[in-house]
């Protein structure tokens, strides 16, 4: 198994905005070969003088491989047509991380 996150950095009180982005957002990740779960993810552990919030979309896929074949896809395209729109919310761009499960 494949897991792919990219971790957000989103302006504090901008939070809700970030999360209905998602919550209405077609992912187009439904039918694609090897997808299997999708979370948002946001971080419990901050301090108070930070001026952002750390969220993550985490991805489980069967293989590395139906991933990278999903970010060619017209699937990724679609999914990702309005990105940078709202980028009046973000302290930085997102940071991809990728995983192979070993156990």
């Amino acid at each position: 198994m494949f897991i792919a996150m990219n971790r957000f950095k989103i302006l504090k009180g901008k939070e809700e905005e970030f999360e209905e982005i998602w919550r209405t957002r077609d992912t187009h990740l439904s039918d694609v070969k090897g997808f299997k779960q999708f979370n948002l993810i946001k971080s419990i552990d901050q301090k108070n003088d930070q001026e952002f919030t750390i969220f993550a979309s985490h991805s489980v896929w069967a293989s590395r491989e139906d991933f990278i074949y999903w970010t060619q896809s017209d699937a990724f395209k679609k999914a990702h047509q309005n990105a940078g729109k709202r980028k009046d919310i973000y302290v930085e761009p997102p940071k991809f991380e990728g995983f192979e499960v070993v156990i």
